[in-house]
């Protein structure tokens, strides 16, 4: 058993030899053999290195094997001392080819002091880091010679190379908790000037920011829906009042729609023109006084949009690095998450995939300190239920649900009832006609609760219940369009704009 497990790490072992003009990689022996004996004199010194320190990252092969019979005795439990070292060799059959009993004795000797333990074991944690970049660079440079090869998918490949060996270097220190009281005692007092009550950035909807206190920094909320329930709708509609109403720079990455696309929406939202029409062009003198007047208002708002297809979430990560950098955005929406990917790493199901993805937006929300919003479908269980109760979703119904579930911190679903339940039939409500539910059914750091909303489905825009929609009725529908159209800026897209357009 212990020789079929030693075949397997040692598979797993990146090693690199000397290159071509005769350089050997970074490596730091003496260092090894100062942490070791460190580790077999210090009662709790695996303990603190063990975290950032495996067998690999160690560049002589005996000291990989010393190590991995260290790891061996810390998931028994047992003491690492000298003496357990070299039992744990034995029987691991590796002491001989490490240099025998004399050779572990010779570790302990060389120790001077254990008390920069830490501070060393992270340098042979930096030098295994470079060495398996080392490896990969070379093995991405013989594949990019091969002109078999998919440049996009090698590309794809090692940009999710490189963000599996960047995870190592993730990890954050433990800190004293007086300066996290300090911290929060802040945004406590930023709050409380806060006439609105509202600590996050505000959607704009008067019963959802109560519950939610608006969307909060760090989180990761995931909106869901069935399709045709209005989930783009709802995002753009919220995207508007962010960038509009409360002057907050606002990030979209479109995976299934067009930057056009996009905009025409935000145009029928802001200037609450049909749909049809705005594709059409259809409009009369009347909507196009009324398009003239209020496109304005989109013109300069805070809201960048991206429509980079089958978007990956390490491409992700890095464009929404540069737009809170560059346009200081402080909310991020993705529509939507099934649509995203992980290349360059390998998965046996795609619900390992999603949970990946899943992981790596709530880390960009902690990263970036703002509120990661992803769209996600629900899967067909809604469909096969009936009644009025059957047809409202629940968290079992999200896609891929284990890991979506688990990482956010908030989840919504919008659901319509009027969907289901046309006027007459049984379960038809006249109160919900026209309106929409917006279900916090997981609130980690709050109350769940269900919120009323009206939907215009003509202008896909959502709205509080109270909220008017004044537009100008202009009977001549035949009239030409006028010969001065309005002036305004789209941004061009690589995706083919087309007429499907599902709310």
């Amino acid at each position: 058993m212990a020789t079929n497990r030693r075949n397997t790490r040692s598979q797993q072992t990146i090693t690199v030899g000397p290159n071509e003009m005769g350089k050997l990689p970074p490596q730091a022996v003496e260092m090894e053999e100062s942490v070791l004996g460190a580790i077999m004199l210090e009662k709790e010194a695996y303990n603190s290195v063990s975290e950032f320190l495996k067998p690999a990252s160690f560049y002589k092969d005996a000291h990989m094997k010393i190590f991995e019979a260290m790891s061996d005795l810390a998931q028994k439990e047992n003491p690492i001392d000298m003496l357990s070292v070299i039992e744990q060799l034995k029987k691991n059959g590796t002491l001989d080819e490490v240099g025998g009993p004399l050779y572990i004795s010779q570790l302990t000797a060389k120790v001077a002091s254990t008390a920069h333990l830490v501070y060393h074991a992270q340098i042979l944690m930096q030098k295994s880091l470079a060495r398996e970049l080392i490896a990969y660079a070379t093995e991405v440079e013989r594949m990019a010679y091969d002109e078999t090869q998919d440049v996009s998918e090698l590309m794809d490949s090692a940009q999710g190379k490189v963000f599996e060996i960047s995870q190592h270097m993730q990890k954050r220190d433990s800190v004293q908790i007086n300066d996290v009281i300090k911290e929060a005692y802040e945004r406590i007092m930023k709050a409380s000037r806060n006439d609105n009550n509202i600590s996050g950035v505000p959607s704009g909807y008067t019963d959802l920011d109560k519950v939610t206190s608006g969307w909060q920094k760090s989180d990761l909320i995931i909106i869901a829906a069935r399709p045709a329930m209005g989930k783009t709708a709802f995002v753009l509609s919220m995207a508007k009042n962010m960038a509009i109403n409360y002057k907050k720079p606002v990030a979209l990455f479109s995976l299934e729609m067009s930057n056009v696309q996009l905009v025409n929406r935000l145009i029928m939202n802001a200037c609450e023109i049909d749909g049809n029409k705005i594709r059409s062009g259809k409009l009369t003198p009347g909507e196009w006084k009324q398009l003239e007047e209020r496109i304005n208002i989109l013109v300069d708002a805070p809201i960048y949009v991206d429509d980079t297809p089958s978007l990956s979430v390490f491409e992700l990560k890095s464009k929404a690095r540069n737009l809170v950098q560059t346009h200081k955005v402080e909310c991020i929406i993705i529509d939507y998450l099934q649509l995203m990917n992980a290349t360059g790493m390998n998965f046996g199901s795609r619900e390992q995939e999603v949970s990946i993805i899943s992981r790596n937006l709530k880390a960009l929300a902690k990263e970036l300190d703002i509120p990661v919003i992803a769209l996600s479908q629900l899967n067909r269980g809604v469909e096969g239920r009936t009644g009025v109760e059957g047809k409202r979703p629940q968290l079992s119904d999200l896609r891929e649900s284990g890991a979506i579930e688990q990482d956010a911190d908030m989840v919504c679903f919008i659901h319509r009832p009027e969907y289901y339940f046309r006027r007459g039939s049984d379960g038809w409500d006249p109160k919900m006609e026209g309106m929409a539910e917006i279900i916090v059914a997981k609130h980690r750091n709050g109350a769940t609760d269900t919120i009323n909303l009206r939907f215009e489905q003509r202008f896909a825009r959502f709205m509080n219940p109270g909220e008017d929609t004044p537009f100008y009725e202009d009977p001549d529908t035949s009239s030409p369009r006028p010969d001065a159209a309005p002036q305004y800026h789209t941004v061009q897209s690589r995706i083919n704009n087309t007429d499907d357009d599902p709310f």
